[in-house]
């Protein structure tokens, strides 16, 4: 829906609501035309149900206002003397229409300043449950959201098995564009397989544009700092609009909301304005070499070759792990090598031992199959060499012809919701002959440190701002295989310099320490 239409529609409920209150709100004393008023209306409703008027602010909070309304329902018919089961069943079931019979129909009176506890035991442990589903949905989609590593895409710097805390507040946390969802789940309903939020996810074959029923515009809240090059970022993955994840040519009858694409954390190499470059696994930015942060570990694929008595992989296991050698090691039986990732620094102590006899690093060959981004025959790149490509900058212009256009095609169409077309060596968008574009937002190069056993940018190209989730700021917690505690990482930042240090002790001693003043306090005033 586009603003206007959200606008028509909260007027249409703002209508509905006070055609089913108006009477109500006469009896609690306050004026029929009252209940028609956008806001106002909701400030002198929570007066009404004798509740907060910040509750006002909730109901108007994406996610969070699902909740909100059932509450607020339920309210209304307790502040006029329907306490039962069956009021507040039917409350919930009618959607808020329960209010249309109280307002016509029943013979109620107003209770003022009636007693707010629930009249039992499961009425307060509902209660408690319900807002305690609030207030974690409105620090998770707002503040701070947990996070797990999937993949080892980053390995070296974040491990998998490691869990994170991503802020949402650094680069500004983005609204819901969900607006039906279910709050604190992403894609899917754990264990029932289902769909977790309300979308038309198809398109029929003669649509030429996506139908986002209850879906809001873009926002995103101020945040206190941009993106900048070689931050770990977290982002929902751009080519997600498939069925199948293994493959990235979009598929155009399927499509996923921005916010309910999957959730990825890749380091971010490039900016917008970045001229950029892959050579033999390394980024150049305008001509330089990249210089990542001092706890950044980069990893490349080496075939490894062993000499000696060798008896089993467990003995080539052991003799790798030595050197911290650990990430996705395979053999191939017909060149009789192991292949591996590793850093160069561990890779050159490796050849050392003296049952290694040669360790050499993989250049992969042109991608002639097309598989990397963009996916154009005059750009025959490799994961190891890459580019050089152009990061696009908000509010700058790039010339368009058919040899370039593969590199911005799915930015104009996808992204910036343009409609394109190519005829010879015409270019039309929105109708008109264009020769040059200008982008609308930024966009980032996102990349893992595990340079060979990593999918990202290089497989779908330009990750756009509106993408972004937020930044990690903390592993709070860190499991090797979810068998042994790695304690080393427990509370450590994810960024920062020097070596990662584990604040786990300082914050078991701080949880001592309110655990023991609460106590105290709890005695000394018995």
């Amino acid at each position: 829906m586009t603003f206007t239409q959200w606008l028509i529609f909260i007027l249409i409920i703002q209508i509905i609501h006070g055609l089913g209150t108006w009477k109500l709100y006469k009896k609690a004393g306050t004026n029929a035309w009252e209940a028609f008023v956008p806001i106002y209306n909701a400030v002198i409703l929570m007066k009404i149900i004798n509740r907060p008027w910040w509750w006002t602010i909730l109901l108007f909070v994406p996610i969070v206002n699902l909740i909100m309304f059932p509450v607020v329902w339920v309210e209304t018919a307790r502040s006029f003397g329907k306490n039962t089961y069956q009021d507040t069943l039917l409350a919930i079931v009618s959607l808020g229409f329960y209010n249309f019979y109280l307002n016509y129909v029943a013979d109620v009176s107003h209770i003022e300043n009636r007693d707010l506890h629930p009249k039992s035991s499961s009425g307060d442990w509902v209660s408690s449950i319900l807002f305690a589903i609030v207030a974690a949905t409105i620090v998770h989609t707002y503040f701070v959201q947990p996070f797990t590593i999937p993949s080892s895409s980053l390995e070296k710097s974040l491990l998998v098995g490691d869990f994170l805390f991503v802020s949402k507040v650094n680069y500004g946390a983005r609204v819901p564009m969900t607006t039906v969802a279910m709050p604190m789940v992403h894609d899917t309903i754990p264990k029932l397989n289902v769909k977790s939020y309300l979308f038309n996810d198809h398109k029929d074959e003669n649509e030429t544009s996506w139908k986002n029923k209850l879906q809001l515009p873009y926002m995103r809240l101020p945040g206190f700092e941009d993106i900048e090059r070689n931050d770990i970022v977290v982002f929902n993955q751009p080519a997600d609009t498939l069925l199948d994840m293994n493959n990235f040519n979009p598929d155009r009858n399927y499509y996923k909301p921005i916010d309910k694409k999957t959730n990825l954390v890749k380091r971010c190499v490039g900016v917008p304005g970045d001229s950029l470059q892959v050579k033999d696994g390394y980024v150049y930015i305008n001509g330089k070499k990249n210089e990542l942060p001092e706890r950044a570990q980069l990893q490349f694929s080496f075939d490894i070759t062993f000499q000696g008595q060798i008896s089993s992989d467990e003995q080539v296991y052991r003799i790798l792990k030595r050197y911290d050698i650990t990430d996705r090691i395979g053999f191939d039986p017909e060149k009789e090598t192991y292949f591996v990732q590793a850093t160069e620094t561990n890779a050159a102590k490796a050849k050392d031992h003296p049952n290694i006899a040669s360790i050499t690093k993989r250049i992969t060959p042109p991608d002639l199959n097309q598989n990397l981004f963009p996916r154009a025959p005059q750009y025959p790149w490799s994961y190891n060499n890459f580019g050089p490509i152009y990061i696009p900058e908000e509010g700058k212009t790039v010339k368009l012809n058919t040899e370039v256009l593969p590199l911005y095609r799915r930015i104009i169409e996808e992204y910036e919701h343009n409609d394109l077309k190519v005829n010879g060596n015409q270019i039309t968008i929105n109708g008109k002959p264009a020769d040059s574009y200008t982008f609308k937002q930024n966009y980032y190069w996102m990349m893992g440190d595990n340079r060979n056993n990593s999918i990202d940018a290089r497989a779908w190209g330009y990750v756009p701002f509106d993408h972004v989730v937020g930044k990690p700021v903390l592993i709070w917690m860190s499991w090797d295989g979810l068998k042994n505690p790695r304690w080393e990482r427990w509370f450590t930042t994810v960024s920062g310099s020097g070596k990662a240090t584990s604040f786990l002790i300082p914050f078991l001693i701080l949880i001592a320490v309110i655990f023991g003043y609460t106590k105290w306090r709890k005695r000394n005033k018995a």
